[in-house]
């Protein structure tokens, strides 16, 4: 399952005489957004990007994902013959499999290799305290999915599916999603804590390391924050609709 959050980097996009991207030096996957894009297009690589940065880096929270298809919607729309969405969510798929998912609005059921999305109808009325442990890193996605295969993680996937898909339709109330499965990627003893601080679901981001408790009431989040001070990075923040 893939939510947006309201925690953001900000990415603009101007027409330009060639291809720059200026804010983060470490960008690679918005100047190959905007290079296969001008490909596809059949168009020069004219724009300029800046990227400024809100969303930490490795951390399993789709920075660098969010901020190619905000690129690639923004220059699309600078082309004189902006490509249709399907062969946009296309060419974000070959740019990473969580890429379409950042051009589509609400919470989306990712299946596949996590580009076929479906819309899913989730409430959206909470808080979320996310917590980067310090000196936690992200493991490469190789390692990730290394550890996923030793321990056989994708035995009885159908059946996992079908639970998931129950829990799913289940779903009415924001304490409804603590019936929902815990990620089989990548798990924390954080979570555990952050239960006990009083959220009702908490688990890690993706492969992590970030780890996100879901909380009814802000006053609530902002004193498992506060309890939490001092352990690594905090953000309070909610979800989010649309890009």
């Amino acid at each position: 399952m893939l939510q947006r959050i309201d925690l953001a980097d900000r990415v603009a996009v101007e027409r330009a005489k060639r291809l720059t991207v200026d804010g983060f030096a470490d960008d690679t996957l918005v100047r190959r957004a905007l290079e296969r894009l001008a490909e596809e297009a059949d168009a020069a690589p004219a724009w300029r990007a800046r990227i400024w940065k809100k969303i930490p880096v490795a951390a399993g929270l789709g920075g660098g994902s969010s901020d190619a298809a905000t690129a690639l919607r923004l220059a699309n729309g600078l082309l004189a013959e902006p490509l249709p969405t399907e062969r946009l969510l296309r060419l974000a798929a070959e740019l990473g499999s969580d890429v379409p998912f950042f051009l589509a609005d609400g919470p989306q059921l990712g299946e596949g290799d996590g580009s076929e999305l479906a819309r899913l109808d989730l409430p959206q009325d909470y808080w979320i305290v996310l917590l980067h442990s310090s000196g936690e890193a992200k493991p490469s996605t190789a390692a990730v999915y290394g550890a996923f295969d030793e321990r056989h993680g994708a035995a009885g996937y159908e059946e996992r599916r079908r639970k998931l898909l129950d829990a799913v339709g289940a779903v009415r109330r924001p304490r409804d999603l603590a019936a929902l499965p815990a990620n089989d990627l990548a798990s924390s003893p954080l979570s555990a804590e952050l239960v006990r601080l009083g959220a009702f679901r908490a688990d890690v981001t993706g492969a992590g390391p970030v780890v996100y408790g879901l909380f009814h009431h802000r006053g609530e989040a902002r004193a498992a924050a506060r309890a939490l001070k001092g352990r690594g990075r905090l953000w309070i923040t909610v979800p989010a609709w649309y890009g």
